[in-house]
Order: C-alpha cells, then structure tokens, then sequence
C-alpha cells in the first residue's frame, strides 16, 4: 500500500510540476541547433490545461516563431509529465540531431508549455517544415511518470488527426526505450513518410529489433 500511494503520488506530482523552461533552454541550446523559441498554448494555467484540452491545441501567440522552411522541425513540450521533459528532452534532441542531421535540414527548436500534441501543427505551419517531430511529456502511470513520447507528422497543418501521426512512445532510458534507439526508429519513419507522402497509419516503423523490446512503437488510429 505503501508503495503504491508513493507511485501514485510521484504520478500526480510529475503531472502538476512546472516546467524550468530557463534551464531546458540552456539545455537545448547545448544541442547546437540554435536558439530555441518559446511558445505556450492559450491555457493560461496548469489547471485551465488539465480542464481544457482544446486550449492546449492552440497557441497564444506564434509572432515569435522563425520561417526557416527545413526538413524537419523539433517542438519540445512539457505535455502531461513536464518532468520527463526535463529529464529526456535535450538528450533526446541531440540524438535526433545526430542521427537526421547528415540527410536533412534542422529547423531552431521551440519550447511548447501548456501543449498538447496539436499545438505542435501551428508551431510547424509558421515555421515551414516538411516534417514534424514533437517530443512531449506523456501520461505519468503508477509505475512511470517521466516517459517521454515522440510524435511524427509529415506535411503539419492545423486540423491534422491522430490517425495522421506516428509515436514513438515510452522514451525513458535505462528502464524505457534509449535515446539512439529511438532516433533510428524516427529517421526510418521520416524517410517512410518522404518517400509514401504522408504519415499515419498507412506508415509503418521498419526499423525494429530486439534493441526496442523494452519500447513500444504506436500508430495511432
């Protein structure tokens, strides 16, 4: 009992905890892809995002958001766990970086707060990017509440669906799925998609192994 209310609070706990968006700038800066821009969504609280899902979809403001037209842009939001944020994000990015960066052209970063998903697809319209890669805090469960998730859309637009993305989900190494692993698993999915046209469900990773048996690979439908 006693663990499972530690569990339970540790979920509750990574769900509310704001994001240090001063420190994941630097952290993201270190990456070497250039100043990240910050955006939020039109919830204006943590507890408006929790009531509102809508007002996590949209952005308060985008004026700030650089049109550099690459392959490939990278939205970092704090999503459900702005712990697993925190705790993976840069990481995670400069694995991404490392293994797209000889074959594509990387777009400066944006910090999403109050995001859902969604929001990325504003933030890829201003920016101009062919493909989306959003890395959000996922759901905190009882027994992990820093998973961080990846979410791939190819040719962003506001009013794009779940069944027109790609995730790559429980990124929280050493017990989750590793940073290099899934950054191969997202450069086979960018190339899929740039050769079918489109991601989502017609989409499929072809990039397994054994290495992912601790990680899950959704499309989502």
């Amino acid at each position: 009992m006693l663990e499972f209310r530690a569990a339970h609070a540790a979920a509750r706990d990574a769900v509310h905890l704001p994001l240090d968006a001063d420190e994941l700038t630097r952290q993201v800066e270190a990456v070497g892809l250039g100043s990240p821009v910050r955006v939020t969504s039109r919830a204006g609280s943590r507890a408006e995002y929790l009531r509102r899902p809508d007002l996590g979809r949209l952005p308060a403001d985008l004026a700030g958001v650089p049109h550099s037209g690459a392959d490939l842009g990278f939205v970092l939001g704090d999503g459900l766990s702005p712990r697993a944020l925190m705790d993976h994000g840069a990481a995670l990015l400069g694995a991404l970086a490392e293994e797209l960066s000889d074959r594509f052209s990387l777009a400066p970063p944006v910090i999403a707060t109050e995001a859902r998903v969604a929001l990325g697809d504003h933030i890829a319209e201003a920016m101009g990017v062919r493909t989306l890669i959003v890395l959000i805090g996922e759901r905190p469960g009882l027994s992990v509440a820093d998973s961080l998730g990846i979410y791939l859309t190819h040719l962003p637009r506001p009013g794009r669906t779940d069944a027109d993305r790609n995730c790559v989900s429980n990124i929280h190494p050493p017990e989750g799925l590793g940073y290099a692993q899934a950054a191969k698993v997202v450069a086979g999915l960018v190339s899929g998609a740039r050769k079918l046209g489109r991601s989502g469900v017609d989409l499929k990773d072809t990039s397994r192994s054994d290495a992912l048996s601790s990680g899950e690979v959704l499309t989502l439908d």
